[in-house]
């Protein structure tokens, strides 16, 4: 078997994606912070002592869609078209979902993780303060369309789009 991003000698290298057409794609990924209840009570409220926490998070998440080059040295320079990042606070803390959207040579499944992760991080941040404790669990890609492998969605995850479970 072999792996398009290492060379003959094994050494690590961008794979060229030169000749292949771009296409419609688009990946979503999920993650979930789990928080205090005291930072949950503070998040519902708007009383966390930094301000609009779940504003923050979206705009880092859709910042980091965009540098996802920028991040992981062998991702692919693309133009990312779309990216949303949802939040949802639970009674255990904060949901968060990315959908990015290109029409490229290459998936957006490392710019979705990209978003969740920044934008978890931008919740961490702003509410460390308030619990320590506070961690980041479960990022995954949970859906994909498009490209040469075709459409993609993790068995059991809850459909955004049709509102069910795949």
């Amino acid at each position: 078997m072999t792996f398009p991003h290492l060379d003959a000698a094994g050494h690590a290298r961008m794979v060229d994606v030169t000749l292949k057409q771009p296409t419609v794609r688009t990946a979503t990924a999920r993650g979930f912070v789990r928080c205090a209840p005291e930072v949950v009570a503070a998040l519902r409220d708007g009383t966390a002592p930094k301000g609009d926490v779940l504003a923050v998070a979206r705009i880092a998440g859709i910042q980091a869609a965009k540098s996802t080059p920028t991040l992981l040295p062998l991702a692919h320079v693309i133009g990312v078209h779309r990216a949303s990042v949802d939040l949802s606070i639970t009674d255990d803390g904060v949901e968060i979902e990315a959908t990015v959207g290109t029409a490229d040579r290459t998936g957006v499944e490392m710019e979705a993780l990209t978003s969740v992760s920044v934008a978890a991080l931008a919740i961490v941040d702003m509410v460390k303060g308030m619990d320590k404790g506070t961690f980041i669990e479960n990022v995954r890609i949970v859906s994909k369309t498009g490209g040469k492998s075709g459409d993609w969605v993790r068995p059991g995850e809850p459909d955004a789009a049709a509102g069910g479970t795949a």
